[in-house]
């Protein structure tokens, strides 16, 4: 029996927000990008007694303890190994959301917080500091994967005047993420010695939530049609993601950007570096991201009124401003005695400024300036600059503050400002734009044209068009200036 589907006109491809629409941002935020935040915070509160496990086990198998240098290192490495650990999962993305989709990654890769909330909540009984370091690692690898896919997911389910929205609902469970970890850290809730295993292990409560809700939710309708080819599916998962009137519409979007893509697997990596026809798009994933953590609340409710463009500009624009204006507060401060104030005021400002739109917009557009052939690959290079990024300013940054004193802020001004001036000359605005619009609007910056000189007095000349193998304005053009009458 066929489908009955309503039409809609043409470019009208809009909805309200539905609660299942509402749901599985809920529950994939909550489940895998909350565990971020949590992460990175949880091991503040309880690092005194995880030292004190840490030398008493020592003393136990060696019979001597660790030096103070030693006891360090070993602690460092127990919170620097959740960003290596988010390095790799990052690498994996691509290839996992390819082979199992973007919810089917989601909920596979939840078997690898219960391994690593069991190393971590067992591991005083066992005397183990090992299982604590390789649970973090673990827990690493998870965020790796999640911080890249659940935007991902989110961004392709999304009707296009909402993309911005459930985009930015990640970032919002980040902070909810370092705020849970901090407060449930006070001595007088799990920061007690005795509950450290715990603390750290609470990171399956969320998961678990997500494993039982989330299989019940369709998969990606963009995968499904232009990946796995099957209409059924898409249509099911449409209807419960949209209202009818839109569903005709979205399906004739996507199958135009599936017949674009008809001819072209998706690439690799490797590929998408190459590809000198989306070097654009790749270019601003790089610089947006790689100066970017991710945090913010106040971008989630102006981006789809204000824009994407906006956001980037205004708030890079505001932190590198306010880094400068650190630097001048600094070496005036002692002259001047206001000056200090000065300071904690652009401290404020970079945190606002942050806030804006470099804190989520980054993932929200790599979702957007890519075709589904190319957005595997996308990900998996803006998530791990991400990765790589923080990593490097946290090991650089106490070197640089030693070597420059107060003008180390001007390296990160000069960065902000130039990020900021690059988006306004070279990203376009994609708010209410559909994925195949975007491409289009890069293309007048990306078409290449190759031209290759025959023996014959006529010269063929094939232009490229967006990165996926289609041609521009019909197939060939002849280039007659070189044909001999």
């Amino acid at each position: 029996m066929a489908e009955e589907v309503l039409i809609t006109p043409p470019g009208k491809i809009s909805s309200h927000l539905t609660s299942s629409l509402l749901a599985v941002a809920f529950l994939t935020s909550f489940g895998s990008s909350m565990l971020y935040g949590y992460n990175l915070a949880v091991v503040n509160s309880p690092a005194g007694y995880i030292k004190d496990f840490y030398n008493r086990t020592v003393v136990s198998r060696n019979g001597t303890g660790l030096n103070g240098e030693a006891l360090t290192l070993m602690y460092s490495l127990t919170v620097s190994v959740f960003a290596i650990g988010g390095l790799i999962g990052s690498l994996m993305v691509g290839i996992l959301v390819t082979k199992f989709g973007r919810k089917g990654t989601l909920v596979n890769s939840t078997v690898l917080v219960f391994i690593a909330g069991s190393l971590m909540g067992f591991s005083r009984i066992c005397g183990s500091p090992e299982m604590v370091i390789f649970g973090r690692f673990i827990t690493g690898i998870h965020s790796g994967i999640s911080l890249s896919v659940v935007p991902m997911y989110l961004g392709e389910i999304a009707p296009k005047n909402l993309r911005g929205f459930l985009g930015l609902m990640p970032s919002i469970f980040i902070c909810i993420g370092v705020f849970s970890a901090q407060l449930l850290g006070l001595h007088e809730l799990l920061g007690k010695e005795e509950h450290w295993p715990l603390f750290l292990s609470l990171v399956v409560v969320p998961t678990f939530v997500q494993l039982m809700l989330l299989p019940w939710f369709p998969e990606s309708p963009r995968y499904l049609l232009i990946e796995k080819h099957n209409v059924h599916a898409t249509i099911t998962a449409l209807k419960w993601y949209r209202a009818k009137c839109n569903i005709q519409a979205e399906i004739e979007e996507m199958q135009e950007e599936q017949r674009s893509l008809s001819t072209v697997e998706t690439v690799s990596v490797w590929q998408l570096l190459l590809d000198p026809t989306v070097r654009w798009q790749v270019l601003s994933v790089v610089i947006i991201n790689i100066g970017m953590q991710l945090s913010g609340i106040d971008a989630c409710f102006t981006i789809e009124r204000l824009g994407r463009r906006p956001l980037i500009i205004g708030g890079f624009a505001v932190m590198g401003m306010c880094c400068a204006g650190i630097t001048v507060s600094l070496i005036l401060q002692v002259h001047v005695q206001f000056m200090k104030y000065v300071s904690v005021g652009c401290v404020v400002g970079i945190i606002a400024g942050f806030c804006i739109g470099p804190a989520g917009v980054p993932f929200l557009i790599t979702a957007e300036l890519f075709k589904q052939s190319h957005r595997p690959a996308a990900y998996t290079v803006g998530g791990s600059l991400n990765w790589m990024s923080n990593f490097t300013i946290g090991f650089i940054f106490p070197f640089l503050q030693m070597s420059a004193g107060s003008y180390c802020y001007l390296v990160f001004s000069s960065v902000c400002l130039a990020v900021a001036i690059y988006v306004f000359f070279v990203i376009p605005e994609t708010k209410n734009k559909t994925f195949v619009e975007i491409s289009q609007m890069f293309a007048t910056k990306e078409a290449v044209v190759e031209s290759q000189a025959l023996s014959q007095p006529d010269q063929l000349k094939l232009k490229k068009m967006n990165g996926y193998g289609t041609l521009e304005n019909g197939s060939l053009e002849f280039d007659s200036s070189s044909s001999c009458p």
